[in-house]
C-alpha cells in the first residue's frame, strides 16, 4: 500500500529475504523510503535476488547486508553500512527470527539456545546498535527515529511444540516496551507487532498440513490467515509520523484470533 508514508526516511530491516521482511521492504520503498536489508544468506540468494528485483522495479534505493543476526559485530555492520550509504537511520524492523516446531520433551539444547540467540538476542543486539546511532542523529519533526521489534501473538498465548520459541517473542515485546522507557527522553520510539497466523515461508510446512490449517483459519473471526502485506502495513504505520505519539505497544494483527474462543 503506498501513502508516501516515509519520503526519504531509511529503514532497516533484518530478515528481508522473504515473508513479512519482503513485504515490509517493499511497502517501505513504495512509500519512499531508503531500505536496508539484512539477510542471512548471501545477497545473491534466490530468495534476496526475487527481493531485489521487486525493489529494482520499483525504483528503490536499497542496500544488502548478509550476516547472521545473533553474532553482534553483524548488527554494527548494518549500522556503519547504512549510514554509510543513507547518512542516517530512521526507522528499524528487527524481523528476523526463526520457529522450529519441536516437543518439548525432547527439546534439544542446540535448537533451544538458536532459537534464543536468533529471535531474542538479534533483536536486542540490533535495537541497541541502531539505537545508539538514533541518539546521536538530529531530531526531524521532534524525533530521532523508531524502533520496532517483530514479536507474535505467542508473545501472549503458548505452543505446545512452541516453548522455545514462545518465551523469545515475549521478550521481543517485553524489550521494547523496557526500550520504549529508555529511550524516549531522547526522541526514539520503540513499539512491537504481534503477528497471529501469517502464511510466510517459516510456516508453510507447518500449514501444509490441513486440520492444522482448517483449525487456525476456524479460529479467525475475519475467516482467513495472514498475508505478510496485512502485517507490513501495520509495521509501516508504526514507523511513520501517524504513530508520532505511539510508543511502548504492543499491536496484534491477528485478525482477532486472539479474542476467539471458539
Amino acid at each position: 500500500m503506498s501513502f508516501n508514508l516515509l519520503p526519504g526516511k531509511t529503514i532497516v530491516i533484518t530478515g528481508a529475504a522473504t515473508g513479512i521482511g519482503r513485504a515490509t521492504a517493499i511497502g517501505a520503498a513504495k512509500n519512499g523510503a531508503n531500505v536496508v536489508l539484512h539477510h542471512l544468506g548471501s545477497p545473491t540468494s534466490k530468495e534476496m535476488s526475487e527481493t531485489v528485483s521487486q525493489l529494482e522495479t520499483i525504483g528503490a534505493k536499497f542496500v544488502v547486508i548478509e550476516g547472521d543476526i545473533s553474532d553482534p559485530e553483524v548488527s554494527k555492520l548494518i549500522v556503519k553500512r547504512a549510514v554509510d550509504t543513507f547518512g542516517r537511520i530512521d526507522a528499524l524492523v528487527s524481523n528476523a527470527g526463526i520457529c522450529t516446531f519441536h516437543p518439548f520433551l525432547t527439546l534439544p539444547p542446540d535448537l533451544y539456545l538458536r532459537t534464543q540467540n536468533v529471535n531474542m538476542n538479534g533483536t536486542f543486539w540490533i535495537s541497541q546498535a541502531v539505537a545508539n546511532q538514533m541518539k546521536d542523529q538530529e531530531p526531524i519533526d521532534g524525533e530521532r527515529g523508531c524502533l520496532v521489534g517483530i514479536s507474535s501473538i505467542s508473545a501472549i498465548m503458548g505452543g505446545g511444540e512452541q516453548c522455545h520459541y514462545c518465551p523469545t517473542k515475549a521478550g521481543i515485546k517485553s524489550l521494547m516496551e523496557s526500550c520504549a522507557i529508555a529511550l524516549g527522553p531522547y526522541g526514539i520510539r520503540c513499539n512491537s507487532i504481534m503477528p497471529g497466523t501469517i502464511v510466510t515461508p517459516m510456516n508453510e510446512v507447518h500449514l501444509e498440513n490441513q486440520a492444522i490449517r482448517s483449525d487456525q483459519e476456524r479460529r479467525v473471526p475475519l475467516a482467513r490467515l495472514g498475508r505478510p502485506d496485512d502485517v507490513a502495513d501495520a509495521v509501516l504505520f508504526m514507523c511513520s509520523r501517524l504513530a508520532r505519539y505511539v510508543n511502548g505497544t504492543g499491536l496484534l494483527v491477528d485478525g482477532g484470533m486472539a479474542i476467539s474462543l471458539q
